[in-house]
């Protein structure tokens, strides 16, 4: 069993939740643009992570930053399969049948399946969190309930998928032998894109011509904003919170998602996304109580910068 993560500063801890909570909200309908726009699902995560974590790792390894061993690269790999071609894969294959709406609703699962794994390794959620989990839980339902939100049971068998893989993978990365959080996400996006180009290509996935000028904005948001900055804020938060405050971006993401389909894509929103939507934000403020309240001593943490 791993010991607790380190207690990072509140500012830190407050910037790269709102980095997962806001830019992953956005990447959902980045996603669905670009598909819509020529970018196959698996070819578009593959190439997507592939470029982020080069760029990373080349920055990085500029500043003077130690490479993985190959221990830590065999890590990388595996927590590239979970998180990436398993969890963002499915997300991509997912939203080819489903709203992104309903991606983002259905993948706010993710902080229950996180509580259960972490529950397995010995690291139970305080009562507090329990509390938090179930109203998120709750306004997911609600939210998911709505006449506006449409998919197709492929569409949500795959969202499912998503969902089990990332919180598994999550879980799994805490106390293994992985590089400092940058470096890690740097290798991840590495190991888990190139498994995203290997099953595209398998599956006969092919760019058939240049992707619109508006799919190729979107893909550049998810390169730089979703990738080298909300997937690198996530997997610092993974080596510095407790489970559930990582896995509270799940329960934001549904609200940025509708709301950003009426604004962007205007689709409908009534008082039943609203309401739904503040008891998420409920649910959100009381799992962040909890990670306040505790009054352990910070440890050194490396910079996010």
């Amino acid at each position: 069993m791993s010991s607790a993560p380190p207690t990072a500063s509140l500012a830190r801890t407050a910037l790269a939740l709102s980095a997962v909570y806001l830019i992953w909200g956005s990447t959902y309908l980045a996603i669905r643009i670009a598909l819509e726009g020529g970018f196959p699902p698996f070819l578009l995560g593959g190439i997507r992570f592939v470029i982020a974590g080069a760029l990373l790792l080349g920055v990085l390894r500029l500043r003077g930053e130690p490479g993985p061993t190959p221990r830590q690269w065999r890590n990388a790999a595996v927590m590239g399969a979970l998180l990436l071609l398993l969890g963002n894969g499915m997300v991509n294959l997912a939203e080819t049948k489903v709203s992104s709406g309903l991606a983002a609703v259905t993948v706010a699962s993710a902080p229950l399946w996180m509580a259960v794994f972490a529950a397995m390794r010995g690291h139970r959620p305080t009562r507090l969190e329990m509390v938090g989990l179930g109203i998120g839980f709750i306004g997911v339902v609600w939210l998911s309930s709505s006449d506006s939100l449409t998919g197709a049971p492929l569409g949500l068998l795959a969202l499912l998928i998503a969902s089990v893989s990332w919180s598994f993978g999550s879980i799994w990365s805490r106390g293994r032998d992985l590089p400092a959080p940058l470096m890690s996400a740097a290798a991840q996006m590495l190991c888990g894109g190139l498994l995203m180009l290997v099953v595209g290509l398998a599956l006969g996935e092919r760019l058939s011509g240049l992707p619109t000028a508006r799919a190729l904005a979107a893909f550049w948001y998810l390169v730089v904003m979703g990738s080298l900055a909300g997937f690198s804020a996530y997997v610092w938060l993974l080596h510095h919170v407790r489970p559930a405050l990582a896995g509270s971006y799940a329960y934001v993401n549904p609200a940025i998602a509708v709301l950003l389909g009426a604004w962007l894509a205007h689709e409908r929103i009534g008082a039943h996304e609203a309401v739904a939507i503040a008891v998420i934000l409920l649910a959100v403020a009381v799992i962040t109580l909890r990670r306040s309240a505790n009054t352990t001593p910070a440890a050194p943490v490396e910079d996010v910068a």
